[in-house]
């Protein structure tokens, strides 16, 4: 077990190594421009990919928020069980997801994405609704990129399958973005 423990960790780096971080700049300044326009930020996810978002709203709504002196406005779409299983069993899980996003969301907020495959319906169906409503839309996919590639107006793609090494990588990521405020709160102005 020893070998495949170090081959974990070999293959987690490689996949660390493969995040295009060229691309993260652009999605820190649409967090910028949406704390400074007072917009809301939303993220979704399934399974750990939802674990992840609401970790990254906690980051972001408190760490960030606390850092910057000023409150970002956001909301994980997978935290609210009672309306999640609601919108289930009385539409489809497919619509989880847009129905709350029909309730809040306007025109230059941000939306984001989580999902190894890319393919989850529930996050296709919000992204295309998002997009369709000039709400800015944000994929963070594995390398298999999927539908929410495809869609986004921003892609993240990590280059690997892996479901555990990408939700790692995906973590990661959501933990530099809030980062970047907690440790640069001048980013904010």
């Amino acid at each position: 077990m020893h070998n495949w423990f170090n081959q974990y960790i070999e293959r987690q780096k490689a996949t660390l190594d493969s995040i295009p971080t060229a691309d993260l700049p652009g999605i820190l300044d649409l967090l910028r421009t949406a704390v400074r326009e007072d917009r809301q930020v939303f993220i979704m996810g399934n399974g750990g990919s939802a674990s992840n978002a609401s970790h990254f709203i906690t980051d972001l709504g408190k760490g960030a928020s606390d850092a910057i002196g000023k409150r970002f406005r956001c909301l994980a779409l997978n935290d609210n069980i009672s309306w999640l299983t609601a919108i289930g069993n009385d539409y489809s899980y497919e619509d989880v997801f847009v129905r709350p996003l029909q309730n809040f969301a306007r025109a230059g907020d941000v939306l984001i994405g989580v999902s190894v495959s890319g393919n989850s319906p529930n996050c296709v169906k919000a992204m295309e609704w998002a997009k369709s409503q000039g709400i800015i839309t944000v994929a963070l996919v594995g390398a298999k990129r999927g539908r929410m590639a495809d869609i986004a107006s921003h892609a993240v793609v990590i280059g690997d399958t892996h479901y555990g090494r990408v939700e790692d990588a995906q973590m990661g990521i959501l933990h530099m973005l809030c980062y970047a405020f907690m440790e640069k709160p001048e980013l904010a102005k």
